[in-house]
């Protein structure tokens, strides 16, 4: 049986390095812009493009804007890859087989007065199939090949969250810069 959803969120408040110093509230940290662990999510498909979700209008902060396949928060009895696993789960209805390919901390303001500090683990995925969203998680989804999402973060970036843009050129360098292949095409894709 799965655990039940916490009524309270609670983030795992980290330092400079990565190492757990605390717990806060989800709400609390980012009132006070708490450096706290984190991870995005690129899902790629078989002909190289970038699944990206909008995230719900009601989301409580950055509603309609598009972003990466997924991003949260793992928490505090959780590794990244099961915190990962299970939020794009929860928030595209599937799963597949993830990889970490670096870390980068940002800081931003929010709109609500929020403020975003993470450590963000980036993740790397492949899947080729139709997500199925929850709607109180996400409105809409596209696949999109890369020099579209790259052009399209220059000419209107209010579309899109913060944290895409602050980690797309990461990725995008790591994808042309890599000595690994991003993703093993040669494998079969989850659908």
């Amino acid at each position: 049986m799965d655990k039940p959803e916490p009524l309270v969120e609670h983030l795992i408040l980290v330092d400079q390095s990565d190492r757990p110093i605390g717990i806060g509230e989800k709400m609390w940290v980012h009132q006070q812009g708490l450096l706290h662990r984190a991870f995005s999510i690129f899902v790629l498909n078989s002909q190289g493009q970038i699944l990206l979700q909008k995230r719900a209008i009601s989301k409580y902060h950055s509603g309609g804007l598009w972003t990466n396949t997924c991003c949260s928060h793992p928490r505090p009895d959780e590794s990244i890859l099961t915190a990962a696993n299970r939020r794009l789960q929860e928030e595209m209805g599937f799963t597949c087989e993830l990889t970490e390919i670096f870390s980068f901390i940002y800081e931003s303001p929010l709109d609500y007065g929020l403020i975003e500090h993470e450590y963000d683990h980036v993740l790397l995925g492949k899947f080729d199939g139709e997500p199925i969203l929850n709607p109180l998680e996400a409105e809409a989804w596209q696949w999109i090949d890369m020099d579209t999402l790259k052009l399209a973060l220059s000419i209107n970036p209010e579309l899109y969250t913060f944290w895409l843009k602050a980690c797309f050129d990461k990725f995008l360098d790591y994808t042309l810069n890599s000595n690994l292949s991003p993703v093993d095409f040669t494998t079969p894709f989850l659908v």
